[in-house]
Parts: structure tokens; sequence; C-alpha cells
């Protein structure tokens, strides 16, 4: 039975013992090539399939999902079991069919899902970190394409495809490592040899570094450190959900400036990338989303079941990790505004990426991370390494006043976002 036929028939199904039933349904194809030993190990191949049911009946929501096609109808009594214990809510429908208003740039057509081609990246690789006297101690290639489809009784049946390409590489000299990734859904977007030799030029470059006294300094994190911290605090931040609870620093501050007026936030689902897409995980039309327009907060983040309890507007926010339910999050997020020529003219410390950004409180904004490969920074360029310190403050605060932006945009996971730099901030080191 293929895929349009099972869902067909879930929803049919459903529909005579539900008010609405939704289906998402989800196929994939990837290999993985890793690095074992500083040379290429083994590659695997793998095939995926999921389907997640959603049911509705008087308010109440029921879930479940399967990854075995033959074992449909037990997913469907399962949500619709859920569902019947699950607590009612307010509850206006599953979306109809709608016009969409961009289009979604999430496939490359070229993109090869191949052992070949896998392997090839992996090589490529080892290539450019071989330009450093390192050890290559882990990393590999990954090559997938995947089909999704969501449908509802309501006559929704949406199709999308997507590719992804992403390689890392991970390099040691002495007691200094470099680490280095990139991700796209574009095969023409990576550089495996310019990923291999950054991880090894960031481990041969950091040997050597010399301790930082405690105190305030200038900084400038790279889009990498900034995506990590930023990522786990922002998102949250944004999410209606959090601010209906009130778990947000942002509550009753639409409006208000929230950041230094140089800053734009917004998110843009037609926009090349990761999460690029023209409907979200509940079925609804997507639209770019501007939530921080020059610093001021405009807007927040609704899926469909937090808009109807809180009496909001879905604004296509809706995304699934993996097989699960939908929940609040963002596409394709830029961080943007006016560029400087280069925010390490002037001397600072330099972070290429932070360790313990999870830890981060996103209520509060609070933080307090280890920072990997440090180096003094001056006239645009790394100019000594530093030893591993500690990088303290909180985010709502060091954005309200910024020291600018490079011009060195870049894509981290759904992020899209350049260099920041910051003055006074706190620094733990000897």
């Amino acid at each position: 039975m293929n895929g349009d036929d099972l869902i067909e028939k879930v929803l049919r199904e459903g529909e005579r013992q539900a008010d609405e039933v939704e289906v998402f349904y989800a196929r994939g194809q990837s290999i993985s090539a890793g690095i074992k030993k500083g040379i290429l190990g083994t590659a695997e191949e793998s095939e995926t399939w999921s389907m997640t049911i959603r049911t509705v009946r008087d308010g109440r929501i029921g879930f479940s999902s399967t990854s075995d096609p033959d074992r449909w109808k037990e997913c469907l009594n399962a949500a619709l079991a859920s569902g019947r214990i699950a607590t009612p809510q307010e509850w206006g429908g599953l979306p109809k069919p709608a016009g969409m208003t961009g289009t979604a740039s999430s496939a490359d057509p070229d993109l090869v899902v191949g052992i070949e081609n896998a392997a090839s990246m992996v090589e490529d690789l080892l290539s450019g970190a071989a330009e450093h006297p390192v050890e290559v101690i882990g990393g590999g290639a990954d090559l997938g394409r995947s089909h999704l489809e969501i449908a509802n009784t309501n006559g929704v049946l949406y199709r999308t495809e997507r590719t992804v390409a992403a390689v890392s590489l991970e390099a040691i000299r002495e007691q200094s490592t470099g680490y280095e990734f990139d991700a796209s859904p574009f095969l023409a977007d990576i550089s495996a040899r310019a990923v291999g030799e950054a991880a090894a030029s960031l481990a041969a470059r950091s040997l050597g570094g010399r301790e930082v006294a405690t105190g305030r300094y200038d900084i400038v994190l790279s889009p990498i450190a900034a995506a990590s911290i930023l990522g786990y605090v922002l998102i949250p931040a944004l999410s209606g959900r959090n601010v209906k609870a009130g778990r947000s620093f942002f509550a009753d501050k639409i409006g208000e400036q929230v950041f230094d007026e140089r800053l734009s936030v917004y998110d843009d689902p037609f926009a090349p990338g990761l999460g690029s897409t023209t409907w979200d995980a509940d079925g609804v039309p997507t639209r770019r989303l501007v939530f921080v327009q020059q610093g001021v907060l405009e807007r927040f983040a609704y899926d469909l079941k937090t808009g109807y309890r809180y009496g909001e507007e879905s604004t296509g926010s809706a995304v699934r990790s993996g097989s699960g339910e939908p929940g609040i999050g963002v596409h394709n997020l830029f961080i943007d505004g006016p560029r400087i020529s280069d925010p390490g003219d002037e001397r600072g410390v330099w972070i290429h990426d932070v360790v313990g950004a999870h830890t981060a409180n996103p209520f509060s904004g609070d933080f307090s991370v280890e920072i990997s490969n440090p180096f003094w920074m001056e006239g645009g360029e790394l100019v000594e390494p530093i030893r591993t310190a500690m990088f303290a403050g909180n985010v709502f605060e060091m954005l309200r006043d910024i020291g600018g932006l490079g011009k060195d945009d870049r894509r981290v996971g759904r992020l899209t976002l350049p260099s920041i730099r910051l003055n006074n901030q706190q620094i733990i080191g000897k």
C-alpha cells in the first residue's frame, strides 16, 4: 500500500470515531560515513518511515505515532484512546486548504544519497585537515533525502521534499582541540575541505594559549558561539506558549524597546535553509514573521493548539522533532541589522564556540558558559590564543547595547546570523 492510500484509509477510519483526524507522514533515506582513527571508517545506509496521527473529539486531542505501516490501526486506536483521557481545551478546528504565499527552498534536486558521495566528502574533510600538523579524532559526512506529507479530514493535503548535506571534523594537537561543521539542504553550499581545514587550523593555532585574568573585556562572538547562546534563550522567549504561561522575559513587552535599535529578529520560512517550508507542522500556511524590528518587540510565535487556547491566531510556527507532537518553534530565524566592516578591528576576545549553553536560564536570560578556542583579536586578525575560560552574563542585557554586527553571516542550524561584538563583558579566568 502506498503512502497516499494509507493516509486516506486512516482519515476515513478515524473520521468515524473522531470529529477531526490529522496524519503526518514521513519517509526518507540517508547515508552516514564516519571517520575512524583518522581515516574513512564504515558507511551506513538507512531508510526511515513514520506516521503520526492526531485526533480531536469534543476538544480532546489524542496523539500517537508508529514506524510500522502494518500497525496503522493500532496507532489510530492509541491516538483515540489518549484523546479520551485528555483534558478538553478550546478548539477551532484543524486547518482547511489555503493558498500558499511563498515557495520553499529546502530540497536539492542534484543531491544523490549514495555511499560514494558521502565517502568523497570524508576524503575532502581529511584532505583539508592535512594542511595542519594535527590528529583527526572524529567527524564524518551525512546525506539525506526525505518526503513529508500532512493531511486532515478538512481536505488539507500538502507535500514537500527535503534534503540535507552535513559534514563535521574534530582535530587535536597535543592538548588543543578544534571542531568545525556545516549543514545545508544544498550540496553546492558545502565545502568539506574548508571545514576540515578550519577545524585543524583551530586545533593547531590554539596550542600554547595563555591565561586571561578575570575581568571585563570587549568580546566578539562568532556566529557559532552567538547561535549557541541565543538559541537556548531567545527562541523560547518568543514562544507564545511561554509568554502566556509567564515563562518569558518578553511577556507584556510588546511595543517596547527590548534590544539595541540596530537589531532585528525575523523568521523567513521561504529563505533557503534547513527549515524552509510553505506550511507548518499543523498544516497552517507559513509567512515571514518579524519579531523584533530595530530593537522593538512586535509579536510572538503561536501554533494552532496554543493559539486556540489563548485566543490568538496561529502564526504558522508549528514544528516537529522527528515523529513528535507539533510545538512552537522557528523555521529560518535571522538576526540582522546594519553591519560594520569588521567587529574585530579593535582589540577584543574572539570566541569560536561555547560549552554549556543549554544551562542558560531561558526566563531570566542568565548564562555561564565555557569558551572554546578563544583568541585575542586585533585588526580583524586572530593574534594570540587564550586558554579556556568562562563567559558569564545575561542575553537580554547584552543585546540591549551591542558593539556591532559583522558581515560574516552564517547559517547555524535554523539560525542565520553574523558575528556580534559586545563591549564590557565578564570573562572569568585566572
